[in-house]
């Protein structure tokens, strides 16, 4: 049976748009994964350790049937296949993906949170997530109630993919 699965992308090394588009291509062609819609690019301001280069952010939509923790693998391989290297908790990255919702399902291991607990806190995310998806439902809200009530300030849409139009 397909899950809908929402993963957050992010980057802010190595010429970061390109990287996230890169991303959004890994994505679609992952096992088991279909119908990826992506939103448009946005610069946001770094979060946490502030003293880096800003960020390029996404959100990606696709149908799978992996299960969460065999998408999340996917993910962490990718990730390291883009070189990530987690050397202190907020640094810069070239690339960053995030499970940010399985379906409807609650997770809490010590592999995966999902839904992802600080999304609703988190502009960088939910301004793309709202393209995707406005009428969503997380925990706290809709997706569009937990943006309005968010700081927006240092987030900017860049662009829309063409990705984002596939289906």
């Amino acid at each position: 049976m397909s899950v809908t699965a929402y993963i957050a992308l992010g980057s802010n090394l190595q010429q970061p748009a390109e990287q996230v588009r890169a991303a959004l291509t890994a994505l679609a062609a992952l096992p088991e994964c279909s119908g990826l819609r992506a939103s448009s690019l946005y610069i946001t301001a770094p979060v946490g350790y502030a003293d880096q280069p800003d960020f390029i952010n996404a959100v990606a939509r696709l149908d799978t049937t992996l299960s969460a923790l065999a998408l999340l693998a996917q993910l962490q391989a990718l990730e390291a296949q883009f070189g990530r290297e987690r050397s202190f908790r907020n640094a810069p990255r070239v690339l960053d993906l995030d499970l940010l919702l399985y379906g409807d399902e609650r997770i809490d291991t010590l592999e995966l949170t999902v839904p992802h607990p600080r999304m609703h806190e988190r502009a960088f995310v939910l301004a793309p997530l709202a393209e995707l998806a406005p009428a969503l439902m997380l925990p706290q809200g809709s997706v569009t109630a937990c943006l309005a009530a968010c700081a927006q300030d240092g987030i900017r849409r860049l662009d829309i993919p063409p990705e984002s139009r596939q289906g």
